[in-house]
């Protein structure tokens, strides 16, 4: 009888240990991003959601045996998904610049600057030129916080609009259309959207409206999540993936080393 209890106990446990095992494998990591933001996350021509930040995560995904789950959000509502917990973190071109108190970040991975697309006959070439203009920018981005700061409050007083888009799709196609003179982006989203459209059509203000630095947002507190990522981004970097994942994506210019 004592014999058959221990192997009941042997089974139980065996039984145990092989769905903590299972549990822990089929961890899933669930990253909020932006659907419409090429190149760190975006649809192609296949329908799967691939881009910068995307093929990064799924790369520290595949290091931890990790199952990435890749979920489009509303912008706008980014911080109702992640503290809800219907995602883990956002790691999607989201700039530490003005919010560092309101999430635990990781380092920052990319330098970003904040830039003017306007088409190459429209006769604007610099910041002062946007007087009298139609600016469209997606809403609740850092385009939009940098228009609205006080460095810029006073340039942006004399737009003629300054029109907030649900992403930067619908802004170029405004822009294409002759609706909008002017697009206010993120420098990376800002050469996507011009290499996909006639050569010398649009052009970039040599002026920046301003600088900043990208880096992924995890739930504020949430640190033990955040170090086991930047952990195996880390590893990326050693392994000369990152730069791999830069260079496919034309960001390596201003991607920030590991040891910066």
């Amino acid at each position: 009888m004592k014999k058959m209890l221990a192997a009941a106990l042997v089974c139980v446990m065996t039984a145990g240990l092989l769905t903590f095992v299972s549990a822990a494998e089929e961890r899933t990591f669930t990253v909020g991003f932006d659907a419409e933001y090429p190149p760190f996350g975006y649809m192609d021509e296949n329908g799967e959601y691939v881009g910068f930040d995307l093929d990064a995560a799924q790369l520290v995904c595949d290091n931890l045996g990790w199952t990435l789950v890749k979920q489009p959000i509303d912008w706008d509502n980014k911080d109702n998904e992640l503290n809800s917990g219907n995602i883990d973190c956002i790691w999607n071109g989201f700039t530490i610049n003005g919010r560092e108190e309101l999430y635990t970040w990781s380092p920052a991975y990319l330098d970003n600057e904040q830039v003017i697309v306007v088409s190459a006959e429209s006769g604007i070439a610099a910041l002062a030129d946007l007087a009298g203009k139609n600016v469209i920018v997606q809403a609740d981005s850092a385009a939009l916080e940098a228009l609205n700061n006080e460095d810029n409050a006073a340039m942006t007083a004399t737009f003629a609009s300054l029109t907030e888009s649900p992403d930067y799709n619908t802004a170029f196609m405004n822009l294409d259309m002759g609706a909008a003179d002017a697009v206010a982006v993120d420098i990376g989203v800002a050469k996507y959207e011009i290499a996909k459209r006639e050569e010398g059509k649009y052009i970039i203000l040599d002026e920046v409206i301003q600088s900043e630095q990208y880096g992924i947002g995890f739930k504020l507190g949430n640190e033990e999540l955040c170090e086991t990522v930047w952990a195996e981004v880390l590893k990326l970097y050693e392994a000369g993936e990152f730069d791999k994942l830069a260079e496919k994506y034309d960001v390596s210019g201003i991607c920030i080393g590991a040891e910066e």
